[in-house]
């Protein structure tokens, strides 16, 4: 099987080809609609619509389309940003508290949606346009958002075990959060019974964080049990409750944050952000 860190986690290829169609938003990905636009978790695409109108009085239908065209990519800009603003960075902190006051990252903020993939262009009977463009939650864009306290770190060695504890290692895993009114969010902290953190920004890596995200997140069970991101012997683990502090941070049992920090091979893929989460 292909290494995570081998497929991803060294380098960044923005590649416009690799966002969605906007049907794909329809399939088993956990899609969060908020006013102005959709979060696709799954693929981790913003995107979001907007309507041009042409002029009362064009020139000629060349002309009326061109200027429809362009207040529709206007608008539907305007809606991402707003959509963006919209994002959960961490349990406490909505990429609004960024964009809003850290005059920094709302300039880069501003360039990176202007440069969004205009991903689907409709004309419609009226003459006006409908556009939609989307921007990705990874590479450079995660690389601004997310807290400054990940840091790269380097790839945990599989330590030798004793011969009683030796056995096939798990490869991620795969948290059903089915029922608990779960938040996605681009940071999250998985923590046992008593509040003790077993997943969190301390454990991971930087890169992989930036360019795959901290989580992967699907409404489809056996789909998840399937995806690449947690290999092809993933622990699978039942949560119990959203964290009180908030509905990005997931509480496990006890015995099951146990039997994970048991076997220290485990600290590898928790590093890699081998880990995928289940929402209704």
């Amino acid at each position: 099987m292909k290494n995570w860190i081998g497929i991803g986690c060294i380098s960044f290829l923005l590649v416009l080809g690799s966002f969605p169609s906007p049907p794909s938003l329809l399939a088993d990905n956990f899609v969060e609609t908020l006013e102005k636009g959709k979060i696709d978790w799954s693929n981790r695409v913003i995107e979001a619509v907007g309507v041009g109108r042409p002029p009362k009085n064009p020139i000629n239908i060349a002309q009326a389309r061109a200027v429809a065209k362009k207040a529709a990519i206007d608008a539907a800009q305007q809606n991402l940003l707003k959509t963006l603003e919209g994002v959960q960075i961490d349990v406490n902190t909505q990429a609004k508290n960024f964009v809003t006051r850290d005059d920094p990252i709302q300039t880069q903020v501003q360039k990176f949606i202007q440069h969004s993939q205009v991903v689907d262009i409709s004309y419609l009977a009226n003459g006006s346009v409908e556009a939609t463009v989307a921007i990705k939650l990874t590479g450079p864009f995660a690389d601004l958002l997310l807290p400054k306290s990940i840091r790269d770190t380097h790839p945990v060695k599989q330590p030798g075990l004793p011969v009683n504890q030796k056995g096939k290692a798990w490869t991620g895993l795969l948290l059903d959060c089915r029922g608990l009114k779960v938040r996605p969010a681009m940071v999250l902290r998985i923590v046992d019974e008593d509040g003790n953190e077993l997943y969190g920004p301390k454990y991971i890596n930087r890169k992989c964080a930036v360019q795959h995200g901290m989580t992967g997140y699907t409404s489809d069970l056996k789909a998840a049990a399937k995806n690449l991101r947690i290999g092809n012997n993933p622990i699978s683990i039942k949560a119990i409750r959203a964290e009180k502090s908030g509905p990005s941070d997931i509480v496990i049992s006890n015995s099951d944050a146990d039997t994970i920090r048991r076997d220290p091979r485990n600290l590898k893929f928790l590093q890699e952000c081998r880990v995928m989460v289940v929402l209704d």
